[in-house]
């Protein structure tokens, strides 16, 4: 009976599917393969192992400023979180580790998380089990009470022995498991380009977004700013136009002569008709007097014109005011208002 490692139960498992491949063929009759295309023994594994482990100390001897600037590159280069060893997700790991307080780190390690759970989902589905245990102590390494952390390492176990069940059955030869790895291989370098790719090109469309939205912000700005200015010089554009028409308003008046307004010597009568002696005072022989004030226009037309004093009232008012408004005088340069006393004598 084969002695097999205490408690290794995975290791017991690939020990049995060897068992069975030899004595398959054994029946057969062809020699019995050197290596089981089961799986990779403990040692091969603790090789794989220790190439991520020389890949892990090349990266944590990187300081801060380096991993920092190692993982903006791979992130920009959509290797998120492969190949082993050189990929935005190890490289923030370690700048998390060295600097817990880089904010920067933590928020991509939040935007990375999900797409490594992905990736280690898909890695499992098609039996790449080395890649999706890489993967899985990532995201533990990322966030241990992360819900998928248990659930990851649960279905991988529970993959790998279905899987390892069906290379038992079958009875794979070493040249088909060659072909089959070399096939996951490329499946998975495949993939994790085209994932990679599709991921780096949302963040780059959120990124987009964002400056597109901050541009616009600078847009609306710029357009306010703009209005204003244009505002302010219309505005000292009409005050120096005011200020313009006013300096040429004050030097027209300076250079103008200036104006003397007439007076009521000036006015010049052309026609002043007499007024009608009311019939009623001609026949009792009163008499009086009636201070009349009226304008004189440009024309020398008479406006506005006004009882100021009668005596006696009302008696000789309508006919002064009726003749003072037939008056006629010479035209002026302006109007005037005067005053003048229209007597009333029987006989006179």
């Amino acid at each position: 009976m084969l002695a097999t490692p205490k408690g290794n139960t995975k290791w017991n498992r690939r020990l049995i599917a060897v068992a069975m491949a030899c004595a398959l063929a054994a029946c057969s009759g062809d020699p019995a393969p050197a290596d089981s295309a089961v799986g990779t023994a403990p040692g091969g594994q603790s090789a794989a192992a220790g190439q991520d482990t020389a890949a892990s100390d090349a990266v944590a001897t990187l300081s801060a400023d380096e991993l920092r600037a190692a993982a903006s590159k791979a992130y920009q280069e959509s290797r998120l979180y492969a190949p082993a060893g050189d990929n935005a997700l190890e490289y923030y790991l370690a700048l998390r580790d060295k600097d817990p307080g880089d904010a920067g780190a933590s928020s991509a390690l939040i935007d990375l998380l999900p797409m490594a759970v992905i990736a280690t989902e898909q890695a499992r589905d098609r039996d790449d089990f080395e890649e999706a245990r890489r993967l899985q102590v990532l995201i533990q390494r990322t966030d241990g009470t992360h819900p998928a952390v248990g659930r990851l390492a649960s279905s991988i176990d529970s993959a790998q022995a279905a899987s390892e069940q069906r290379i038992a059955q079958q009875a794979l030869s070493a040249e088909q498991e060659a072909e089959r790895r070399k096939q996951l291989e490329a499946e998975r370098a495949k993939q994790q380009q085209e994932q990679q790719a599709q991921a780096a090109r949302e963040l780059a469309a959120q990124q987009d977004a964002g400056r597109e939205a901050e541009q616009q912000a600078q847009r609306e700005a710029a357009a306010r700013e703009t209005a204003e200015r244009q505002a302010e010089e219309r505005r000292a554009a009409d005050q120096r136009a005011a200020e313009e028409r006013a300096a040429q308003q004050r030097a027209a008046a300076a250079a103008a002569p200036a104006f003397v307004a007439p007076s009521a010597a000036d006015l010049r009568a052309i026609s002043t008709p007499a007024p009608r002696y009311p019939s009623e005072a001609l026949r009792s022989g009163q008499s009086g007097e009636v201070l009349v004030e009226f304008t004189v226009a440009a024309d020398g037309s008479v406006s506005n014109a006004r009882v100021v004093r009668a005596d006696p009232p009302r008696v000789f008012d309508r006919e002064a005011l009726t003749a003072v408004r037939r008056w006629r005088f010479e035209p002026m340069d302006a109007p005037i208002t005067t005053r003048r006393t229209i007597g009333f004598t029987p006989g006179g």
